[in-house]
């Protein structure tokens, strides 16, 4: 395999490609990606799964330092997704799922890209460079939680080789969601 820094290693076990994915660089959230990450999901289109309207800079500071703490701690994270040229286009990665409801103590994938970065193939390239290195750390299996109605990130689930597990109703929103599971 290449460097977890470039390029994709395409044979990884139920990871099937089709075509060429770009190429991305992952990197551990810094102060200045909190700023970078308020901007471009400050889009109703981005956060439509994730509570329908755009959140304040001070969450996306918690959440990067959060992060530099899942790293420092847990040999993961959510990391900073940038693209060949370096720009901030988004995140994935991986975390303990946060909530009291779920999969608890399970480590959840997941990623979110600028409006603009949608349908290139980014976030199945960082999704499958999160897995390789979730694999490197020892990480035993990773579930993604998504909203049932989530057609593109259902989409990159299932290129990831990922299987439905469990379909369930989210607590507070009361809608219809679904657990997926890939052994690692």
């Amino acid at each position: 395999m290449g460097s977890l820094f470039s390029g994709i290693d395409h044979r990884l076990k139920g990871c099937p490609v089709n075509h060429a994915l770009p190429v991305v660089r992952l990197r551990v959230p810094t102060d200045e990606d909190a700023v970078a990450w308020h901007r471009i999901f400050d889009d109703p289109d981005v956060m439509e799964f994730h509570g329908g309207k755009p959140a304040e800079l001070s969450v996306y500071e918690e959440l990067t330092a959060r992060q530099r703490r899942h790293d420092a701690e847990l040999g993961f994270c959510l990391w900073t997704m940038l693209d060949a040229s370096g720009q901030v286009i988004g995140f994935t990665g991986a975390q303990p799922w946060p909530q009291e409801w779920g999969p608890t103590g399970e480590i959840e994938i997941g990623w979110r890209l600028g409006r603009e970065h949608w349908g290139k193939g980014y976030a199945t390239a960082a999704a499958q460079m999160t897995l390789e290195r979730l694999r490197a750390a020892g990480v035993p299996s990773v579930v993604a939680m998504v909203l049932s109605d989530n057609k593109r990130s259902i989409a990159v689930i299932e290129r990831l080789g990922m299987r439905l597990a469990e379909v369930f109703t989210t607590p507070a929103s009361q809608r219809e969601g679904r657990c997926y599971r890939l052994e690692l």
